[in-house]
């Protein structure tokens, strides 16, 4: 681009780097490049940044739209390293969750409630007592998943080879685990958390498992008053450094210009000018930003044709007052007998089982103020309404049919919770439901996916999407792009600035930190 064109540009819209998206990913690229004294500004369509890390208060409790806890937040393992770099690990508010029991696992079925502690050591010998005879299979099964992440340097945050990785990929979660033990009872229990990963039999990759099992085994902590401390966080460090978040900030094109983003359009018609752009969008929802020529029809097809994961339905229950005990650990239950969603049953996904997480407050130790509870839902239930948005730049009332579905929804999902908390309903004082068309409108992707796209053992290359694109200045970064979750979109976004300032350097800067 010309001198001159350059010149004409309004100069209070031109940055080093425009973020689209203020998502976790697009909120640490764009610390990091804060950190290295460039002038960021970030873009958000939404009154709230963060993405799925938004929380919001009904009846003044806190809920959390999306992350409910974390891993990885022990001094010196690799999510506090990260967090510890970007200047922000001393100022989140969490609370530890239990030792003995950060995950517990129950079925319909079976009477006994597993459970998942922290620490290996710890995790074999809890595990062992309820299954004493079956020892050695955990102990291999915990050598097995440590050994997987070790072939990812990134992971454990150093630069590598990684011919290594590609040995780890074509392993499938549920073959594997029935490979250490025939006890049927301990095959489904150590699947038993796959609400973190949406796992499929026969298709969840095994290395998807092993990366985010292992670093909730490590440590697993709770956010005290919602996540949202996090992107909070990661803001005062951009604009502390003159940087900007703008939000209601919708962008609607990326405009290319001698194969490169010459500028993105919002809605309000405004642009803005930076010799690089960082989208934290679905990369679906990016390339239909994008116009111009450079990217092949090819590219854009395979992108399209990538399935995602399932997306869900959650309720959000404000409590009684002191009417039920704060649980410190996370309850995961099996409607089902086998813990592995079945996408050919769309309609009944959300009676296989759901996931249960306890609000933290400051203000009580002892009794839980709400609860969200979490179940799986297929975006094909809430189609007949994919065509209105319920945000507050684009606010639509769904209809008496659309709530009628959500209440329906909601009660048979108590009806779950009844099995294992008898007298649940009667202490529940009001609640707030989510269905997919709430995360699609709220974290930018096209059908409100839990996990970004789907992996497959039997093709794992096919949805690892590199952060470059063919428009050398456009960068791609969030959970579609290679591992979901707080720590692998942390470890995407370290990926994506790399291209720009080197692994090595950006590997350095967080041992110094």
């Amino acid at each position: 681009m010309s001198t001159e064109r350059m010149e004409n540009r309004p100069k209070m819209n031109h940055y080093d780097l425009g973020v689209i998206g203020s998502g976790l990913g697009g909120l640490i690229c764009a610390a990091i490049f804060a950190l290295e004294g460039k002038k960021v500004c970030v873009l958000e369509k939404n009154k709230q940044i963060g993405g799925m890390l938004q929380s919001y208060s009904r009846n003044r409790v806190i809920f959390d739209s999306g992350v409910h806890y974390v891993g990885g937040l022990d001094k010196g393992q690799n999510l506090y390293r990260i967090f510890d770099y970007l200047g922000i690990m001393d100022k989140l508010k969490i609370q530890r969750l239990d030792d003995d029991v950060f995950d517990e696992i129950s079925f319909c079925d079976d009477p006994v409630r597993y459970k998942f502690a922290q620490g290996y050591e710890n995790f074999i010998r809890t595990l062992s007592e309820q299954f004493p005879s079956e020892e050695p299979a955990i102990r291999k099964y915990c050598d097995d998943i440590r050994q997987i992440c070790r072939k990812f340097p990134l992971y454990n945050l150093h630069s590598g080879d990684y011919i290594e990785t590609l040995s780890a990929l074509e392993q499938d979660t549920k073959a594997y685990i029935e490979s250490i033990t025939s006890d049927r009872k301990l095959q489904r229990v150590l699947a038993g958390n796959n609400f973190l990963y949406a796992g499929e039999g026969n298709k969840t990759p095994l290395y998807v498992h092993a990366l985010i099992s292992n670093h909730y085994i490590e440590s697993s902590y709770r956010f005290i008053n919602g996540s949202s401390q996090v992107a909070r966080e990661l803001s005062k460090q951009i604009t502390s450094r003159q940087g900007r978040i703008l939000k209601h900030c919708k962008v609607i094109r990326l405009v290319e210009h001698e194969e490169k983003i010459s500028f993105a359009e919002l809605e309000d018609g405004r642009k803005f000018y930076a010799p690089l752009f960082i989208s934290n969008v679905h990369p679906k929802n990016t390339l239909d930003m994008i116009e111009g020529k450079t990217l092949k029809a090819a590219y854009k097809k395979r992108i399209k044709g990538l399935e995602n994961t399932i997306s869900f339905f959650a309720v959000n229950v404000v409590l009684k007052k002191n009417s039920f005990p704060y649980l410190n650990y996370n309850i995961n239950y099996w409607n089902n007998k086998v813990p592995w969603i079945d996408l050919s049953q769309a309609e009944t996904l959300s009676r296989i089982g759901y996931v249960m997480y306890f609000s933290k407050s400051q203000k009580n130790d002892y009794y839980s103020d709400g609860v969200t509870i979490l179940s799986y839902m297929d975006f094909r239930e809430v189609e007949k309404w994919k065509n209105t948005h319920n945000t507050v730049g684009e606010e639509s009332d769904r209809g008496d049919d659309y709530h009628v579905f959500k209440e329906t929804k909601a009660r048979d999902l108590f009806e779950l919770v009844e099995k294992r908390f008898p007298g649940f309903s009667s202490l529940i004082q009001s609640y707030y439901c989510m269905t997919p068309l709430t995360g699609r409108d709220y974290s930018g992707n096209d059908d409100g996916t839990l996990y970004g796209f789907a992996k497959d053992f039997r093709d794992p290359l096919k949805t690892f999407i590199s952060p470059r694109t063919k428009i050398s200045n456009l960068l791609l970064t969030g959970q579609g792009i290679n591992l979901h979750g707080v720590l692998g979109v942390s470890i995407s976004a370290l990926n994506t600035c790399s291209i720009v300032f080197g692994m090595p350097y950006l590997i350095s800067k967080i041992k110094d930190a």
